[in-house]
């Protein structure tokens, strides 16, 4: 602790013990250990120390990680990447130069993004099983568990994958080469199940990436998006604006599915494994999967001169607007305003999208309503994105798991981050509010000599009998092994090894 850091504290009193505590303040914030020196100790003759807890349903405001990766200024209304503005990168940056700059913490040189490009690209041809997996699917089937399916199939086919989960030393924290191979790995494999989905549920047939092509390029390419002037290589037009939009989605600090991953990743399991916790999250109706519920609001109300009607009924908490208000953010989403460039971009392709002009109206007529200002409640930037993925001609179907590919790399930069730091097994506390325990002793039940019958009194002699026997053995092995001492089977140390090691789990 450094001085300035020793000068800052909270001075707590304990009014049931009238005990003072220094608790040091570091940057405006306190380790959840200085506050757990707070004890009283327990109700009882034991007097075991109880140590203070703190209960945050819904880390509301815990922190559960230091990053140097994302910084949001929900006040402001600003967003950092490693120290650098979104709009900066937005406007002289594309998606692959974010991605090196998420996850190894500097903008790429060339030689540097061809050979991420090429380790991408060289993962990106599907094994049989995958392909397989998702023909298995009926071509109805929801988008998510076919997600799921197909990243298990890749796992299955990763022997990386498969050795992490079968050593006794984490893979990825003694090896950062490998563990940076996995992460490129992990984001073709969710490339190539996306472009299978959309293929499959479409019977269209799937397309071979190009060697040489971009990340969003080969997505396009691989889902049959092709130029419509040539019917050749992926739309250039929809490339061009991806590029940028991806930007605005590749981190959001410590997301709800960012913190289920690596939760996940903490039991040291391969990243593939734990991005597919964080899916799980981002498609849940409060996170990712809102997009859909939105979809659906959106679709009713059909034309922008129902909207105000339409927001007196959610002032009125007779339906929810989804996509509107966030956690974080105090004023406007200031990736809003990049949005709304691209969109003026292309406008030619979008302009007569009944539901983006919906979008559009509610963000208008929600800013300037009494109701939404007073609360600071704002748009963010999943109302307008996905109405954008729409009118760029994306079917709804596929929209949630395009937009989880742009944030893979904010995800699987934390997840590096994580190889750099102590190992920490996430394990929370919890604060029981159960049935207390009956402060009694509860004694067990005793037989007399008198209330056995004959044949009990003969089962219990037997039983004595026995049990002298097998004490006379005992003693026999035991003085055996003064004689001699026998090492352990291997495979019974190991077991004694791995209870130790998971008995605080």
């Amino acid at each position: 602790m450094n001085s300035t850091e020793a000068a800052h504290h909270l001075r707590v009193v304990d009014s049931r013990t009238e005990k003072p505590y220094l608790i040091p303040i570091h940057d405006n914030y306190v380790h959840a250990k200085d506050l757990g020196a707070i004890t009283i100790s327990s109700p009882g003759d034991d007097g075991i120390p109880q140590k203070l807890t703190i209960l945050d349903n819904g880390f509301e405001n815990t922190a559960c990680m230091e990053s140097a990766i994302t910084h949001i200024d929900g006040y402001r209304g600003t967003v950092h990447y490693r120290g650098m503005a979104i709009e900066d990168l937005f406007r002289d940056n594309d998606f692959e130069d974010v991605l090196h700059l998420l996850v190894w913490g500097n903008l790429p040189t060339a030689s540097q993004k061809k050979a991420t490009r090429a380790s991408i690209n060289s993962a990106l041809v599907p094994p049989k099983n995958v392909i397989n997996t998702i023909a298995a699917f009926p071509r109805d089937a929801e988008t998510y568990p076919m997600v799921i399916a197909g990243l298990s199939a890749f796992i299955a086919s990763d022997k990386a994958a498969r050795d992490s989960r079968q050593s006794q030393k984490p893979t990825y924290r003694n090896d950062l080469n490998k563990a940076d191979q996995a992460i490129l790995r992990t984001i073709a494999y969710y490339a190539t199940t996306i472009a299978l989905i959309h293929c499959h549920k479409r019977n269209k047939p799937f397309t071979k990436p190009d060697p040489k092509g971009s990340l969003v390029g080969n997505l396009l390419l691989m889902m049959g998006i092709l130029d419509p002037a040539t019917g050749k290589g992926p739309d250039p037009e929809l490339v061009a604006c991806l590029e940028k939009l991806w930007i605005l989605y590749a981190d959001h600090e410590m997301t709800n599915s960012t913190a289920g991953m690596l939760h996940a990743a903490s039991t040291l399991t391969d990243p593939t494994s734990a991005i597919m916790a964080g899916l799980v999250c981002g498609f849940g109706p409060l996170h990712g999967g809102a997009i859909d519920l939105a979809y659906k609001a959106l679709g009713e109300i059909k034309d922008p001169k129902y909207v105000p009607g339409f927001i007196e009924v959610v002032k009125q908490k007779k339906m929810r607007l989804f996509g509107y208000g966030h956690r974080i953010y105090k004023t406007r989403d200031p990736r809003l305003a990049l949005i709304e460039e691209l969109i003026e971009k292309s406008k030619d392709k979008v302009a007569d999208n009944p539901l983006l002009k919906v979008a559009l109206a509610i963000d208008r007529v929600a800013n300037q309503d009494e109701y939404f200002v007073s609360r600071n409640l704002k748009a963010n930037a999943d109302l307008l994105g996905c109405f954008f993925y729409s009118a760029l001609g994306f079917e709804r179907d596929m929209i949630i798991a395009i937009i989880c590919l742009s944030r893979l790399p904010g995800g699987l930069a934390h997840w590096r981050e994580t190889l750099e730091k102590p190992i920490k097994l996430w394990r929370p506390r919890q604060i029981y509010s159960g049935p207390k325990p009956a402060d009694q002793t509860i004694q067990p039940r005793r037989q007399t000599t008198e209330s056995l019958s004959s044949s009990d009194m003969k089962t219990e002699k037997e039983e004595v009998v026995h049990v002298q026997q097998t004490e006379n053995v005992a003693d026999r092995g035991r003085g055996a092994r003064k004689q001699k001492h026998t090492k352990l089977p291997f495979k019974l140390r190991l077991y004694f090894w791995a209870k130790s090691c998971f008995s605080g789990a």
